[in-house]
């Protein structure tokens, strides 16, 4: 019997709402599936997305693969530009800013991690900041680019590399890839649910215009308002706002009028912060704010003053509250997308969050009798997914100085969830960076934020006291002088795309 036959096979998958998180679910499915599964996605070009999730982070590779993406033509069709990691302006003190690169610091060496070596080498009179072993971050401050080489003897390969794009536009391009993969899109609302009155499991929903769509698996992809996750299957909500306070964003697009550089940037402001995302086309600007301690015209009002270029829309805002669901997967209802939870998008990880999902409910996929054990799973590891997240942006509100405006001063004094004060505890006495093997953030986006922040290191690991001095600090001079010959001679980032994408490098970049 081929699997195709077999019963109890789950066929029939339905996905309430498109924007990115249903288009990116809707094909992952029908691209690992094929025509085996029945795949239907209902959405209101009426009801509007979020969209303003337009950075990655280098994750977004292994969704790529999984769905065959051209890379060239995805650039094309949502005007993306490539990013090296995020600049946070002014967040560890006014006037002070740091670079979270993407990609590892120096390069591996026998024995000890390169950061003991360093923190030894530091503590014997070595005058190197550890950006200085980062080539993204080199790269990032000359806008230029490079993609990752395979072979470890290159500097190349330490890059890692994500993109900025438009949001609406890659909806709209997976959209194409998905209905071409056999997908079908059904326009229109969400007017009723139907449920079994035994099990209680979803049957069916029900459109406005009355269009009947049946299914065994149904994912929620209606963002905030959690339709089905919340709204039919009661799941609960965790309410984070206690460490992460703001809770509003305003969104404004302004003109391109400089290169474009090939990171995010995040500016502190009084009572929260500010996006800068570029992209070919234009540049992507945000306010995320504490409603508490400051009103949508003064938000608004900010952000309008510190655009690079004249504003192309006017202010958008958003609302929004850090936490998540109790349950992501409850009876044969998967939240997938915002409807499974928020965290504010200050290391990028809104894109992430879907793709988690989708990776775990392709994992963990059901047969139609839904058994419960697969959904406690899928719970316990997203919920771990959004605890690491949710401590490293923390850290990242906490861990200020001299900045006294009132969102600042209580952050830096509230109570850390333990994991975050183990954390940094451990990195002060050690230089340790304790993080779980199935983390997303690895050593290297701790080091930078630590570092950037100022949570320094009082020690390192005794391996590295085996290292002669002379040797490593001479190797790791070496490392830094590789990374400083390097930058120069790869490309502009602006002439990158341009060669990737078969277009002409935009006049403004050439002036570089």
């Amino acid at each position: 019997m081929r699997d195709s036959e077999r019963p109890g096979r789950l066929r029939r998958v339905v996905i309430l709402g498109g924007g990115t998180a249903g288009w990116m679910t809707a094909t992952a499915l029908a691209k690992s599936f094929g025509p085996r599964l029945s795949i239907t996605l209902l959405e209101s070009a009426e009801i509007g997305t979020v969209g303003v999730g337009e950075a990655t982070i280098p994750t977004i590779h292994w969704f790529n693969e999984l769905i065959g993406l051209d890379e060239a033509e995805f650039l094309r069709a949502t005007k993306a530009s490539f990013k090296l990691g995020i600049e946070f302006v002014d967040w560890t003190r006014p006037g002070h800013r740091y670079f979270h690169p993407f990609g590892t610091y120096g390069v591996q060496l026998p024995g000890v991690a390169f950061h003991h070596r360093w923190l030894k080498a530091r503590a014997e009179g070595l005058d190197l900041p550890l950006s200085a072993f980062s080539l993204a971050t080199r790269l990032a401050a000359e806008n230029r680019f490079a993609k990752p080489q395979g072979d470890a003897r290159s500097i190349l390969s330490t890059l890692g590399y994500a993109y900025h794009f438009d949001a609406a536009l890659y909806a709209q391009h997976l959209r194409g890839i998905a209905e071409a993969a056999g997908v079908t899109r059904v326009e229109g609302k969400l007017r009723d649910i139907e449920r079994d009155g035994a099990s209680g499991q979803l049957t069916a929903l029900t459109t406005e215009r009355g269009e009947r769509l049946a299914g065994e698996l149904f994912i929620d992809c209606s963002g905030f308002r959690a339709l089905l996750i919340e709204g039919a299957m009661g799941a609960g909500f965790d309410d984070w706002s206690h460490w992460l306070p703001c809770d509003r964003a305003v969104a404004v697009p302004c003109a391109r009028v400089a290169e474009t550089t090939p990171y995010t940037r995040s500016t502190a402001r009084a009572a929260g912060w500010q996006w800068r995302i570029p992209l070919q086309h234009r540049t992507g600007n945000g306010y995320v704010y504490a409603s508490a301690l400051l009103s949508d015209d003064e938000a608004a009002a900010t952000l309008l003053a510190n655009l690079d270029g004249a504003p192309l829309a006017e202010p958008r805002f958003l609302r929004f509250t850090a936490g998540m669901r109790r349950r992501c997967w409850v009876g044969n209802v998967v939240a997938i997308g915002l409807s499974s939870g928020f965290l504010e998008p200050l290391e990028s990880t809104s894109i992430h969050l879907i793709q988690s999902g989708i990776a775990k409910l392709l994992t963990l996929f059901p047969d139609a009798d839904m058994d419960p054990a697969l959904a406690a799973r899928f719970d316990r590891v997203f919920a771990a997914d959004m605890d690491d997240i949710k401590d490293f942006l923390i850290l990242h509100y906490h861990a200020t100085h001299d900045k006294p405006e009132p969102l600042w001063a209580q952050c830096r004094h509230m109570q850390l969830p333990e994991t975050l004060v183990e954390k940094e505890a451990q990195y002060r006495r050690s230089g340790r960076v304790m993080i779980e093997g199935d983390a997303l953030f690895r050593e290297a986006s701790w080091l930078a934020v630590l570092n950037g922040q100022e949570v320094l290191a009082g020690d390192y690991n005794p391996l590295a006291d085996t290292l002669d001095p002379a040797v490593n600090r001479a190797q790791l001079e070496q490392i830094a002088a590789v990374v400083a010959r390097a930058a120069p001679t790869l490309p502009k980032h602006d002439a990158a795309i341009a060669a990737l994408i078969g277009a002409p490098a935009p006049a403004v970049a050439l002036a570089g």
